[in-house]
Order: structure tokens, then sequence, then C-alpha cells
């Protein structure tokens, strides 16, 4: 048996006229994350997670952000696509750890509904999946408001 892991980072810029999506969901905001899809952080670490683990490159090189394919697209269907990516190759998802850093708003009513949305799509428990957030403390890009980054971490097993 194989057991590999992967890092993933992602960070967007927050402005006035978008939609906030975090984890496969819609939240609530007033400003909300600019990307060439809808931009959302924390599945696009998640994405970055695994596809590193598989060895398999990054978001960008599957996903570019020049490609008219993937405008404005649902992060859920990229992370689909990852799960195909990485099954392709014999992997299976043991656990997914991830980080959300960002002043506002508070996600702590959204997290058991984030976590839910990417079990189904991925096929495993919500007890695999940790969703945690910190702020700043009014530091930097993030503490500003300017902008909010998600880390995550995964562990994969294949039978080799």
């Amino acid at each position: 048996m194989s057991i590999r892991i992967g890092y993933g980072i992602d960070f967007h810029q927050l402005v006035e006229g978008r939609d906030l999506f975090i984890g496969g969901i819609k939240i609530p905001h007033e400003k909300g994350a600019l990307g060439h899809s809808d931009a959302d952080v924390l599945l696009h670490a998640i994405c970055d997670a695994l596809l590193g683990a598989a060895c398999l490159g990054d978001i960008g090189v599957h996903f570019p952000d020049t490609s008219a394919e993937f405008k404005n697209i649902d992060s859920k269907i990229l992370l689909r696509k990852t799960l195909e990516l990485i099954k392709a190759e014999g992997y299976s998802i043991i656990n997914i750890d991830s980080t959300l850093c960002l002043e506002a708003p508070k996600i702590k009513p959204y997290v058991a509904q984030m976590q839910q949305v990417i079990a189904d799509i991925l096929g495993i428990t919500v007890k695999d999946i940790s969703i945690k957030a910190t702020t700043t403390e009014t530091m930097g890009f993030v503490g500003r408001q300017e902008g909010l980054v998600a880390h995550a971490v995964c562990l994969l097993t294949a039978e080799r």
C-alpha cells in the first residue's frame, strides 16, 4: 500500500459585486471572491492538495484560467473532475484537513454544510473532512478584508 500526502493553498481577492462561495456553498457577505471561476478558495486549495498528492500538477494545469471552458465554472465541478483524475491514478482519499484565513464573515455556522457538500462530491464521510478558520488579527491583506486564503492537506492511499 502507498500513502501520499498533498498540500494546497489558494488566495482570492475580495471585491464588491461578486457572490462569496466557500466550500461549495454561497455565503451571505457584502464582498465576494474575484476569480476566473466562482473563486471558491477552499475547494481550489483542496483540489491542489489532491492533485499534488497524486503528482498531477496543480489546478492551473488541469483547469487553466485562460480557458473559456472554465469561465465562471462552479468549483464543485472542478473538485469532481479532480477526484476523477486521482482515481484514474489508483488513489483513494483518506482525509482532508483545511484552514481558512479570513476576517469576515464568520464561517462556523456554515462548516457542517461545507463538510457535507465536499463529502458528497468526494465519496467520503464528513468525519474525514476538517474545516477550520482563523483571522490574521487585522494584519495584512486578509486583515484589511482585501482577500482570503485557504490551506488544505490531504492523505491519499493506493494499492500498489
